[in-house]
């Protein structure tokens, strides 16, 4: 039996009993801050259930140990005046090679080299759109500014906001050029510290680590996917991931069998269909995935508990608004 935090009126009634029929996970929204006040409309939908926000790193801490939680103030308002809730994701990496949304002590200060590393970055169905940018994690000083933001926020929102969730594993760098201390080993060392920091400090909210892969490793020859998920079960950890995709080649050979592996293991699995999601077609149909099928996948192979749904996503945008397939 999964163990689901419950505090007060926010907690979600999911029938978790292992061997009990899974119902059809639950559909939250998925949105950037800013822009929940134009999703309002849909968000009433009753079977919405809530809403994920993505909060950059720089928004949230416009100066060195300075914090603005305002944005995050506002959107758990407006969840909590619809009876909804709010998970917020705390963003340290970025897909456009304009957007460096961390402070601006890590970009200037010469103890943390930088803070951003360039990566490649190859969204959905296509070609490499350009770089967007990483924190460097692996450097100490870095980490320890992150861990500090995320204990700043468990202090205000731990057990207000439904649950946390860190940023997606996967990080493209050059090695061969890199000048910043980068390496394997070193990153998934950081990733695993900063989720103890989040497991540590949020202690009612439920936190979730999103993983779909780690540089250097496939098919877990480094027994980075293994060690993650153990870790996580062993210690209320949720997992999930930014892309739903029906059997896609590479996350078979990278998440999704630990994520099936671990079906009723979990404290909770929370998935996504973002925006480069929906342009992956269905290789026997030639045609995109449908919402039945991304929710027929996750629920029967990945044990999802709750999707985060792209505003872009047809049925959300569809006349009827959610009650349209």
């Amino acid at each position: 039996m999964r163990k689901w935090t419950a505090f007060g009126a926010i907690a979600i009634a999911f029938p978790i009993m292992c061997g009990l029929a899974r119902a059809a996970p639950a559909n939250f929204l998925y949105t950037s801050s800013g822009d929940l006040e134009k999703l309002r409309t849909v968000l009433k939908q009753p079977d919405i259930d809530g809403v994920q926000i993505v909060y950059t790193w720089r928004s949230l801490e416009p100066g060195k140990g300075r914090y603005d939680f305002s944005a995050i103030e506002r959107d758990l308002a407006a969840a909590d005046a619809l009876g909804k809730k709010l998970f917020i994701q705390i963003q340290d990496r970025f897909f456009s090679i304009d957007a460096r949304n961390v402070p601006d002590y890590l970009l200037s200060e010469p103890q943390y080299g930088g803070g951003l590393a360039a990566q490649i970055d190859n969204p959905g169905e296509g070609k490499p759109v350009g770089h967007g940018w990483v924190a460097m994690q692996w450097k100490p000083a870095v980490r320890e500014r992150y861990q500090a933001l995320l204990k700043a926020l468990a202090e205000k929102f731990d057990g207000r906001v439904f649950g946390v969730n860190l940023p997606e594993t996967a990080v493209d760098i050059d090695e061969k050029h890199d000048k910043t201390g980068f390496s394997c080993d070193a990153y998934f060392d950081a990733e695993m510290q900063n989720l103890r920091a989040a497991r540590d400090v949020f202690t009612k909210s439920h936190v979730v680590q999103y993983v779909n892969f780690w540089p250097c490793e496939w098919d877990n020859d480094h027994d980075y996917m293994g060690r993650l998920f153990e870790y996580a079960a062993a210690n209320r950890i949720g997992l999930g991931g930014p892309d739903i995709v029906p059997f896609h080649k590479a996350q078979m050979k990278n998440s999704y069998p630990f994520f099936h592996r671990y079906k009723g293991k979990l404290e909770l699995v929370a998935m996504a269909v973002q925006e480069p999601t929906l342009t992956y077609r269905n290789p026997k149909t030639g045609k995109r995935f449908t919402k039945d099928e991304f929710v027929r996948f996750a629920s029967d192979y990945l044990g999802v508990d709750m999707i985060f749904w792209s505003a872009e996503t047809p049925w959300l945008k569809s006349a009827g608004g959610a009650h349209r397939k």
